[in-house]
């Protein structure tokens, strides 16, 4: 009978450090290969897009002025409300969205305009023209609500905007928030039955300005975030979004759509 062999105790240890680096190695690997392929090759492609533009040298150059993308407001008109978006300036562009909100109150002859600047006081009201340009980029509605269920919202969404907490001075965090885009959600969010889902390119929409980890999206969804720099959503509505450094990477479900970083939706 052959003597079994014993692996002194020191040996087996080193073997098991070897394997599990081994393994911690390839994970990393897969990892990063993720990250390139998910976030930062999509946010390259866009870049070489932006960059090929024409587009003003300073917010000085840029053109502000009403775009003619919502219609006349009349007296009288139906109660409405618009989420909007307009790519924002110089490099920034690339990846990200100024938003904000356009409410019209019942009977109203003119629309007010809520958004939030980096400047000054953050929250504005009619600072700029409803529809108007941002650092020259056209604004798109990205969700309207009309009639009875605006009316009743309304309400509930200027209760928002009045108890914003990052409201002063200094408040104002360009990344991850919060930002324009981090008010907008934070109000969209306390009126979840407008089912207002913001653009994935929207950078600081997903910071949590009451400071938890996990809460509700604007659209009613669930948003689990470490404090805006990475992150998960799922819902209904939102579908599944994966969330780095304020870049968004999902799939829209309800709409069929991959959500890609700098290029935002891209309808199936």
């Amino acid at each position: 009978m052959r003597p079994v062999a014993f692996k002194p105790f020191a040996m087996v240890c080193k073997d098991y450090i070897s394997s599990s680096g081994d393994h911690m190695r390839r994970l990393f690997k897969i990892m990063l290969s993720f990250i390139l392929v998910v976030f930062l090759l999509p946010v390259a492609g866009h870049a070489v897009v932006w960059l090929a533009k024409d587009r003003p040298s300073s917010w000085r150059d840029a053109d502000w002025s009403a775009s003619g993308v919502l219609p006349e407001a009349r007296s009288g008109g139906e109660p409405v409300i618009h989420v909007m978006a307009a790519r924002t300036g110089g490099y920034k562009g690339i990846v990200s969205v100024h938003s904000w909100l356009i409410i019209k109150r019942p009977g109203a002859s003119e629309y007010d305009r809520y958004d939030v600047v980096g400047w000054g006081q953050p929250v504005r009201h009619n600072g700029y023209p409803p529809d108007g340009r941002w650092y020259s980029n056209a604004p798109e509605i990205v969700h309207t609500v009309r009639g009875n269920a605006a009316a009743q919202a309304i309400p509930k969404l200027e209760a928002a905007i009045r108890s914003y907490r990052w409201s002063k001075r200094g408040d104002y965090k360009i990344w991850p928030g919060p930002n324009s885009n981090s008010f907008v959600a934070s109000v969209l969010a306390q009126v979840p039955e407008l089912g207002a889902r913001m653009p994935p390119t929207a950078i600081g929409r997903d910071f949590p300005v009451d400071g938890k980890w996990i809460g509700r999206g604007p659209a009613g969804g669930w948003r689990l975030t470490l404090n805006g720099f990475a992150g998960v959503t799922f819902g209904a509505v939102e579908g599944l979004e994966m969330h780095l450094m304020g870049l968004v990477a999902g799939v829209d479900v309800a709409r069929p759509a991959l959500l890609l970083p700098g290029f935002g939706r891209l309808g199936l």
